[in-house]
């Protein structure tokens, strides 16, 4: 069984360039959250197009090994299009974060610093490493880990959709199992850099429902952002039983 909550909001911001979505066909199903880029409203729409492309991808069929591919793909040609089609657009830029679930097994794929984490038992396995500048500082030995929420730098991305690029330089996971107990988030940079992982999986580990889930992390979100300008913030969590 397959439980889940989506939700966005704009922080202190005017506006909301976050924008998240899913999509299910039977057993199988995909979540997706996308963080955009580019001031004046344009991020709204880089974002949403980079969601609704990814997602009608999937409810066309187009699932299978290459569906991660295609989804980032098409998302990048839209934003592509658009840009050329209107120059208010032509710096719109987006993060997206892709979760596919099939009938047995589960990947994802990321572009940009929207996050995935991968829970088992109410356990932190896995997350996805952010393609910016302080993640790069931390591959290279040179900050921890836990210094990346309050560098300087960290909105510096190296790989974003709507970049004119001729491929698309999205990472993708390996496929895993689809077992049970396994818990997954999806979340923008401005939910994930006002909680700590282990206050995720506090949270986590005294929830009763994803919907509980995020409101235990979003308290904790508002808390540590009161008296600051906080961004738009996003989250999506799915739960495997």
């Amino acid at each position: 069984m397959i439980e889940f909550s989506l939700f966005t909001d704009e922080g202190s911001r005017e506006n909301n360039e976050d924008s998240v979505g899913m999509y299910q066909d039977g057993e199988a199903f995909c979540f997706m959250l996308a963080d955009g880029l580019g001031g004046h409203g344009m991020g709204e729409v880089a974002s949403q197009l980079a969601i609704e492309t990814a997602v009608g991808r999937f409810a066309q069929g187009g699932r299978g090994a290459s569906f991660l591919q295609e989804a980032f793909e098409a998302a990048q040609e839209s934003i592509a299009a658009r840009q050329q089609e209107d120059r208010h657009c032509r710096d719109m830029k987006t993060t997206l974060v892709v979760l596919d679930i099939e009938t047995d097994r589960i990947r994802w794929g990321h572009i940009g610093d929207s996050r995935l984490y991968y829970f088992v038992k109410g356990k932190l396995k896995e997350r996805t490493l952010d393609h910016s500048v302080p993640q790069m500082l931390v591959s290279a030995g040179e900050l921890k880990e836990k210094e990346i929420r309050h560098h300087p730098d960290r909105n510096r991305l190296l790989r974003v959709l709507g970049t004119d690029q001729e491929e698309v330089n999205y990472q993708e996971s390996q496929w895993i199992d689809r077992s049970g107990r396994q818990a997954f988030l999806l979340c923008s940079d401005g939910f994930w850099e006002l909680i700590e992982e282990k206050k995720m999986e506090s949270a986590l580990k005294k929830a009763s429902t994803p919907e509980a889930w995020i409101q235990a992390m979003r308290e904790i979100v508002c808390k540590n952002g009161r008296g600051t300008n906080m961004d738009n913030y996003s989250a999506v969590a799915v739960w495997i039983d």
